[in-house]
Parts: structure tokens; sequence; C-alpha cells
């Protein structure tokens, strides 16, 4: 009984933290962004640990059921130019590993994507129609704006303080973004595509290009690939909720990712995120196929001798400063 319980509940756990943006928006609703002032602090306090290690190291100790001290590793999401243009330097600074998960649709682009740009439209355009009606699927999106048809200072700060992961919508504007996002995100690319273009129409709006939240240039993605403390995942082309989709198409989003990222850096990418952290057993079966050594989720959960190598969890890390990171830290650990 003792061996059980020390095997079981006392073996030293991995850590997989997850970041996706370091910079400070005026708005952050899925709370992803960590400003470059407490990405700092944080990175000190990991320097400090002794324990962070390359990603595709800790997921190989994983794979061989051996581990005998707690480990640590970082890993970011989409692939925004601010990943290379403010983590990079910083984790050079501090001299820590980490692994960038790279959807490959936009980059080298000066595109937006496309849960960015709806944000901006919806949210924060100067002015929009009283109603919005739209069908998708069969199914009918109606929304009358009434007072919230031109945007005022109340309005914005509204929707710059909402957190659409924590709290239910507080407008009509944040109810009908919340809404066309639920719906779009399970939809293939082509079809997110034709519904924003519509959204666009509606709005009397361009295609958004906004430097803030572009992709990482080729050049940026090839310079990290190059770097000794850093390496590329895969995060599919266009990122789909993969588990609302078929095996065929999980399993071309993942090799054409895969593919094209490795033709850009010159190195096997060996690591997978899932997009929104949303998989099925079909997606299982994809990352096998696709020869990933590990595949990761958005579960905050430990790596321990149970982990499946494809379902490894991580935890988000939120904008927070060193002395707060350092005791949710602790907290994780004993999760």
């Amino acid at each position: 009984m003792i061996r059980h319980f020390i095997q079981n509940y006392l073996e030293p756990k991995a850590l997989v933290l997850m970041y996706h943006r370091i910079a400070a928006p005026e708005t952050d609703i899925w709370d992803l962004a960590v400003s470059p002032a407490n990405f700092e602090e944080q990175l000190q306090v990991l320097s400090q640990t002794g324990e962070v290690v390359p990603l595709h190291e800790l997921a190989a100790r994983a794979k061989e059921k051996r581990r005998r001290k707690r480990l640590i590793a970082l890993s970011f999401d989409d692939g925004y130019s601010d990943n290379y243009e403010t983590a990079k330097p910083l984790l050079e600074k501090y001299r820590l590993p980490a692994t960038f998960f790279v959807t490959s649709c936009n980059v080298g682009t000066a595109r937006e994507f496309w849960w960015d740009e709806l944000e901006n439209l919806i949210l924060y355009s100067a002015h929009l129609p009283a109603t919005f009606v739209m069908e998708v699927k069969g199914g009918l999106i109606k929304t009358d704006l009434n007072q919230e048809t031109e945007m005022s200072e109340e309005l914005q700060q509204q929707h710059m303080h909402w957190k659409a992961c924590l709290t239910l919508p507080t407008t009509r504007r944040s109810e009908l973004f919340l809404t066309l996002w639920t719906v779009m995100r399970v939809l293939p690319d082509s079809e997110i595509q034709e519904l924003l273009q519509q959204v666009r129409d509606w709005t009397k709006s361009e295609v958004a290009h906004r430097p803030a939240f572009k992709s990482m240039s080729t050049g940026q993605l090839a310079e990290l690939a190059n770097q000794q403390l850093f390496d590329i995942g895969a995060h599919t082309v266009t990122h789909p909720a993969l588990g609302h989709h078929g095996l065929d198409f999980q399993k071309a989003e993942m090799a054409d990712n895969r593919d094209l990222l490795q033709e850009l850096t010159g190195n096997r990418i060996s690591l997978m995120a899932y997009p929104y952290g949303h998989y099925n057993t079909a997606t299982l079966q994809a990352a096998e196929a696709a020869s990933f050594d590990a595949a990761f989720t958005t579960e905050g959960s430990t790596v321990n001798k149970r982990t499946h190598q494809h379902r490894i969890g991580r935890f988000q890390v939120s904008d927070m400063k060193g002395v707060a990171f350092a005791k949710t830290l602790q907290k994780w650990v004993q999760t």
C-alpha cells in the first residue's frame, strides 16, 4: 500500500506551461496575453528553479516513464509575431528553452487570425447597422443592436474589461460576437472566411491588417528554428477545432502544416498542439499517423506515468507578476 502511494502520488510531476502572446493589448477577452514586464518576472522565477527543459526532452522522458525530479517546459501557441519580437529576446536573456506551435496559414502574411478580426469588427467598429442577420448552416442569427450602433466610450470600456472566458456577455455587441465566434469555430476555414467576409460587408470594413496581430514572417520562423534554445511545433494549417471534423480532414491539417514547417525550417517537426485543445479519438489517430512524438492539449494537468503521449496537458499562464506566478506554479504541481 505504501509503495503504491509513493509510486503514484509522490512521483515527481512535470509541468508544461502554455503561452500565446507576449504583449499588452488594450483588450484581451480570452486572457491570452502576458505583458512583457510580467513575462520577464515569470522567467526570473523559472530560471531560479533549475527545472526548465526543452519540451521534446520532457516528452521523451514521459514516454520512457523516467523522471527523477520535477521538470517544466514552455510552449507558445499560434505563432504571433510578438513571440519572435518580444518573447525570444527575453527567453535568450534567461537562457530558457521553448517550443513554438505555429499555425501556418498566416505565416509571412499581414493577415490577422479570423477571431481577432471578428472581435475588432463587432466590438470596436465606430458604427454598425442596427440589425444583424446571417444564415449559418440552415440556422438564422439575428441581433438588434438598439442603442449600440454607435461606439461610445462607455461601451468601449465595457468591451475592454470583458473576459469572455470568465463572464457572460455584457452588451448586445458582445453577445453577437460570442454567438458568431461559437458558430464559426467549429467550421472549416473556407466556410469561416465566407462568413467573415459577410461580416465585413455588413460593417462596410476592409480586411484588417493590424501589425500587432500578424503572425511571424518566414524569416523569423526560420531564425527561431535555427537557435538551439528553440523548437518549432505543429499547430495545423488553419487552426480548426479538430474534434469537430473527420479523420481525413484532421490528417490533412496536421500533415500539411508539418510538411510546410519542415520545409521552412529544415528541421523535423516532432511535436503537435491541438488548436483550442480540442480533440477526439480520431485526433489521436491522426497525430500518431503523422508520426508526432507527442501531442498536447489545453487541459490543466501534470505529466505523470499515466499520461497518454498524444494527450499531454498544459497550464495556461495568465498575466500575473512573479510572486503570484510562483504561488500558481506550486498549486499546479499539486494538481
